[in-house]
């Protein structure tokens, strides 16, 4: 019997190649100094509700244009669409929650025919970002509740659940998930997962076959 699962990414060098702070951040002028919180934070030496404080404030005065112009640079992982493909073809459900930002997620799940997403919001005031965020911070438990959310909403047992990650904010749901599975992961995602895979989220398609 072939069971309806859950799969839930990371956006960020999960989904899509990029981190997407850091293409934001090349248009502000602030790349490198936001390349190496993202590292800190993503090795789990930085908590990530500061880290993206410090990195977002490097944002401030960039004009909103650059969310447009940011999607058009992003790059999909490979695999992502055949692995959507083959979660609904088996009546399953597509989720990507994302420690970015909705201003770019928004049209990747459009594109990409996501059931639900979820990511931090970016404040903008006349046409321009402030270097702050609104609304909740999404971190490493509110990943965790969307993927539980997420199943609650799908009639999904978590027993038909797969998380994919690949940095230290993606082990609590990696950690809920049947099958939490580490994507080009750094070494304490790698060392905590059930799966580890690289290069191509194709290769997570073999495990949706051991969810009851």
């Amino acid at each position: 019997m072939t069971v309806s699962p859950l799969v839930v990414l990371d956006c960020d060098s999960t989904t899509i190649q990029d981190e997407v702070i850091e293409l934001i951040a090349e248009a502000a002028g602030s790349r490198e100094a936001v390349a190496e919180v993202t590292e800190r934070a993503m090795r789990g030496e930085l908590d990530f509700a500061e880290s993206l404080r410090e990195r977002v404030a490097t944002l401030a005065g960039t004009p909103e244009s650059v969310f447009a112009e940011t999607y058009a640079r992003v790059r999909l992982t490979p695999g992502i669409t055949e692995l959507i493909a083959e979660v609904h073809r088996r009546g399953g459900k597509v989720g990507v929650v994302s420690g970015g930002f909705h201003e770019v997620l928004d049209p990747l799940a459009k594109d990409l025919g996501l059931d639900f997403w979820r990511a931090n919001r970016l404040e903008v005031v006349d046409g321009v970002l402030t270097g702050r965020t609104v609304g909740p911070i999404i971190h490493a438990a509110a990943k965790a509740e969307a993927l539980q959310e997420w199943a609650n909403a799908s009639e999904i047992a978590l027993s038909a659940t797969v998380a994919i990650g690949d940095g230290a904010n993606d082990l609590d749901m990696m950690g809920v998930a049947a099958i939490g599975v580490s994507f080009n992961g750094k070494p304490v995602v790698v060392e905590r997962a059930d799966e580890a895979i690289t290069d191509d989220l194709a290769r997570a398609i073999p495990f949706l076959d051991r969810l009851g």
